[in-house]
């Protein structure tokens, strides 16, 4: 049963995903992939805040495996962002590439952490 539920929160993630990244490309027109940075960023950190929840006993093991796995497992997309990190290294914009794969590592295990001292 908890892998049915897994899968319904995998789909729903990825289509908030998709939802959130449009919505900042329709808004923002750059060649910096601000969106999935966005994502990730916002993924780690709601994963953080479930660990943490999880750890101290405020939410279910259950709870957190659907909602971390699934929701945020569809949300996240760190495949993408290396794809976009070596597409702006192929493009010969090797500053934002260098940029957004530092901000992608340091941001999303800022944002984990930071999920997790809230919980």
């Amino acid at each position: 049963m908890t892998a049915l539920f897994v899968s319904i929160a995998g789909a729903f993630g990825a289509m908030v995903r998709f939802f959130v990244d449009g919505t900042i490309k329709d808004r923002l027109s750059h060649s910096f992939p601000i969106g999935t940075l966005l994502i990730n960023v916002t993924g780690s950190f709601i994963l953080g805040l479930l660990t943490g929840l999880a750890s101290n006993h405020i939410i279910a093991t259950q709870l957190k495996v659907v909602l971390g796995t699934g929701f945020c497992g569809g949300y996240t997309t760190f495949s993408t962002a290396n794809f976009e990190t070596i597409r702006l290294a192929q493009g010969h914009r090797r500053y934002l590439s260098l940029v957004n794969l530092m901000a992608t590592i340091v941001l999303t295990m800022l944002a984990a952490i930071l999920g997790i001292e809230i919980a």
